[in-house]
């Protein structure tokens, strides 16, 4: 009976995506979602890079079980070499949780206010950010700051940059007055790392590293690809383009592994004091997604499960953003199905 009920509700959430896909999606987006669901999650990332991507891990975490890997497809199309399950990979917007993390544990220690202003910890470049005396730490974390998101500046690629990133920060008009609004901005967290550099004297890596990395003794983090060797990187792709888009640095990258690690410690509380936990729950999610050019990820807890799940696709493109996260529905539909 049950199973017969979950067919029931697949055939009619497939049914409502099948209808939006045809006016706004590729029919191969919602082909792929009306498959029938692999029998296993090996089968299932195998049938997922047959839809035209390079490479995914997809790593589980359940508590009481052994955490295991599922990965299929190629780490680099010149070497025609399988998919290393522990290689390393360009997480993206995932590292705003560390970066949130790490600012609870200075308010915290007592060294940041989050109700204290952009304007007195950046000094220096504050007359060159509107409303800068007017801009918390929290609305920066909560993406309520108005500042525009430099990688929507004209000026911006996800290539090779021709000028300095905070160039495309400064000097900008302000989408909105503080806290009127929320646009998501990676300008924001370019302004938080720079506070916890400025607050600890150190880069904000460094803080990281002895806060959070390594009391969990994450030791395959890294925060920009200029840390490691490039052998150890996944290769990524874009579609349209051949070439190898590992080189570029777009900040944190970690192993599915150690993400996966970070994440349960970030949801347990095992980091933070109690009353760092309440500042956290007050301020910022516990999971997240990432995207840079040829690197997707998703990590999620999921409570009900007690279950960390991360998901790594090594190819952007056209409609990946979509199959991404349909493979990830689907990976839930058969981790819950067992």
């Amino acid at each position: 009976m049950k199973k017969n009920v979950t067919n029931l509700l697949r055939l009619l959430a497939g049914i409502v995506t099948l209808s939006s896909i045809y006016y706004f999606a590729p029919w191969e987006a919602g082909l792929y979602y009306l498959r029938p669901l692999s029998h296993t999650l090996q089968q299932e990332v195998d049938l997922f890079v047959e839809q035209g991507v390079d490479g995914v891990i997809v790593y589980v975490d359940k508590k009481g079980e052994e955490p295991a890997y599922y990965s299929s497809g190629l780490d680099n199309r010149i070497n025609q070499t399988p998919i290393r399950p522990d290689a390393l990979f360009k997480i993206a917007s995932i590292a705003k949780l560390y970066d949130a993390a790490a600012i609870t544990k200075l308010v915290g220690e007592g060294k940041v206010e989050l109700d204290g202003y952009l304007s007195d910890y950046l000094p220096l470049i504050s007359a060159r950010i509107e409303h800068a005396d007017a801009i918390t730490i929290r609305m920066l974390i909560q993406h309520r700051s108005g500042i525009p998101n430099y990688t929507d500046h004209a000026r911006y690629h996800w290539g090779e940059l021709d000028v300095d990133i905070m160039d495309l920060v400064l000097d900008q008009p302000a989408d909105f007055k503080p806290n009127t609004d929320y646009a998501y901005s990676n300008s924001n967290y370019l302004l938080i790392q720079k506070i916890i550099t400025e607050v600890t004297g150190a880069p904000h890596g460094e803080y990281i590293q002895q806060t959070l990395l390594a009391p969990l003794g994450l030791s395959h983090t890294f925060f920009s690809i200029n840390d490691v060797s490039k052998d150890r990187v996944i290769s990524g792709y874009h579609v349209g383009y051949e070439d190898d888009l590992r080189h570029l640095d777009h900040g944190y990258l970690s192993t599915a592994k150690d993400v996966s690690i970070f994440l349960r410690a970030l949801n347990e509380g095992t980091f933070f004091s109690d009353k760092e936990k309440q500042i956290y729950t007050s301020l910022y999610e516990y999971d997240h997604t990432g995207w840079v050019l040829g690197y997707q990820s998703i990590a999620r807890y999921h409570e009900q499960e007690d279950m960390v799940v991360i998901q790594f696709v090594s190819t952007t493109g056209n409609d990946i953003v979509m199959l991404t996260n349909i493979l990830y529905d689907r990976v839930m539909h058969i981790l819950r199905a067992k």
